[in-house]
C-alpha cells in the first residue's frame, strides 16, 4: 500500500507519522539533525536552506513549546515564518479547515506545520494539498489528537542515540498516561524502526489502551518490576485536558504509584537516562530531584528538538 507521506520516488513528501517509515529514512533525519546540533547552541549560525520559502504554523490546539521550536527551527533555516493561532480565527467564523488551507496556499505557502485536536487532520490536509497544489507544498504533523507526534518521536530517538549510541541492546520504559499520549505511540514506532529489542510500557490499567501488546511492547502495572534494569526511562505528561471521567484516583495517588522518584530511579541501570516530552507536572509524574538530577536529559531534548525540526524541514524542501 502506498504511504501517503512518500512521493513516487519513495522520498519524504510530508511527515505525518513514523508508522510505516523505514529505518533508512529515520536515520537520514537523525544524521541530518546531527549536522545542525552544533548550530543549535545560542550562537546559532543561520543556514540559508529555506531562504525564500514560507512556513505556516497552523496550531488549532495550544502548544507554546512545540510551536516555538518549529518557529526557531524555520527561522534558523532562513524561512519566512507565519504563526496563525487558528483556534481564535477563521475556523471559529465557520470557515472549513480545507478552505483555510486553500487561502493560505494561495499566499504561496511552501510548508504547513499542523497541530490539531482531531486525529487524522494532518492526513486530510496532506491529501488535499497533493490533489490541488501538487508536490511543492509539504505538511508536517506537529501532533494530532491521540494519534501521532512524529517530530517528538524523532527527537526522543535522537536523544537516546546521543547518550546510548546503539539502539540494538537497549531496554526502554515508557511510563504513565499511554492511553491519551500521541508521544507514546510515536516513540514506540521510532524505537521499533531503530531496532530496540525491548520496549516496556508502565501504567495503571485505566491509562493503557486495550490491546497495546499488539504494538510489540511488554506491559507492566508496577514500577518496581517495570523499571528493573532499564537503560532509558521516558516519563509522559498526564494529559488532563484529554481525559474524560475519573481515570485516576488523584494526582497524589498517581505520584505515589507511578511518579519517578530517586528511589524508583535506583531500580534502573546506574547509567539510565530520564526523559520527558514536557511540560512537566513536577510532583505528579516526576520528582524535582530527578527532573533536575544527573541522569535527566530533559533540557537537551528541547535543544535536539530544534535540530530535528530543522532536519525534517530541510529534507522536505529537498535539501
Amino acid at each position: 500500500m502506498h504511504n501517503p507521506q512518500l512521493n513516487k520516488h519513495g522520498e519524504l513528501q510530508h511527515l505525518l507519522s513514523l508508522d510505516g517509515l523505514n529505518a533508512s529514512i529515520v536515520r537520514h533525519i537523525l544524521d541530518t539533525a546531527q549536522r545542525f546540533v552544533g548550530v543549535s547552541d545560542r550562537d546559532v549560525k543561520k543556514v540559508p536552506l529555506l531562504r525564500g520559502k514560507s512556513v505556516f504554523n497552523l496550531f488549532f490546539e495550544n502548544s507554546t513549546r512545540t510551536r516555538t521550536t518549529f518557529e526557531i527551527a524555520a527561522t534558523r533555516l532562513s524561512a519566512d515564518v507565519i504563526n496563525l493561532n487558528i483556534g481564535v480565527s477563521s475556523t471559529s467564523k465557520g470557515e472549513s479547515l480545507l478552505d483555510t488551507i486553500d487561502n493560505l496556499a494561495a499566499m504561496h505557502a511552501d510548508m504547513f506545520v499542523v497541530r490539531h485536536a482531531q486525529s487524522g487532520a494532518p492526513y486530510l490536509i496532506a491529501k488535499h494539498v497533493d490533489r490541488l497544489h501538487g508536490p511543492e507544498v509539504h505538511v508536517i504533523n506537529a501532533g494530532d489528537g491521540r494519534h501521532a507526534h512524529p517530530t517528538q518521536g524523532l527527537l526522543d530517538a535522537y536523544t537516546i542515540r546521543h547518550y546510548k549510541r546503539d539502539f540494538t541492546n537497549l531496554t526502554v520504559a515508557i511510563v504513565g498516561d499511554i492511553l491519551h499520549s500521541r508521544v507514546a505511540r510515536s516513540d514506540i514506532h521510532a524505537l521499533q524502526i531503530l531496532g530496540v529489542p525491548e520496549i516496556r510500557v508502565i501504567g495503571p490499567r485505566t491509562l493503557l489502551p486495550g490491546g497495546i501488546e499488539q504494538m510489540g511492547v511488554r506491559v507492566f502495572h508496577e514500577m518496581s518490576a517495570g523499571l528493573k534494569g532499564v537503560d532509558v526511562i521516558m516519563m509522559l505528561r498526564l494529559q488532563n485536558e484529554r481525559m474524560k471521567g475519573a481515570l485516576l484516583p488523584s494526582a497524589q495517588e498517581f505520584f505515589r504509584s507511578y511518579g519517578l522518584t530517586p528511589e524508583k530511579l535506583a531500580l534502573a541501570k546506574p547509567d539510565a537516562i530520564v526523559m520527558h516530552p514536557g511540560p512537566m507536572n513536577r510532583g505528579i509524574e516526576i520528582d524535582s530531584a530527578v527532573a533536575d538530577g544527573q541522569q535527566s536529559v530533559i533540557l537537551p531534548q528541547v535543544t535536539f528538538g530544534i535540530a530535528i525540526r530543522m532536519a525534517v524541514m530541510s529534507i522536505l524542501a529537498g535539501n
